[in-house]
This record gives structure tokens, sequence and C-alpha cells, in this order.
């Protein structure tokens, strides 16, 4: 049976420098991809990658 899945999410304020912001912004227009998806991406990847 096909059951259409929503993924938890939460809302959460951050803050991050207006250079780093910036450099987002841009690799997100150029990969065509939203802003929130490639801050999700590079955290899971950070998280995914950590030295033990």
């Amino acid at each position: 049976m096909f059951v259409i899945k929503k993924p938890e999410a939460s809302n959460k304020t951050i803050r991050m420098p207006n250079e780093l912001i910036d450099k987002l912004e841009k690799l997100s227009a150029e990969k065509d991809v939203s802003f929130n998806q490639l801050v999700i991406q590079c955290c899971q990847y950070a998280l995914d990658n950590l030295e033990k």
C-alpha cells in the first residue's frame, strides 16, 4: 500500500556569519537546491564524517 510520509521537522533560528550565508546562498542557487536543503545536507555530511 502506498503511504505518503512527511518527515518530522522543527523550526530553529540560528545565527551565521554573513559571509557564510552569502556563500551558501550562491551555492544553493548554482545547484538549484533550496538554502534550507543545502544547510541540512552540509550539517548531515559534517556529522557523518566527524572524527570519533
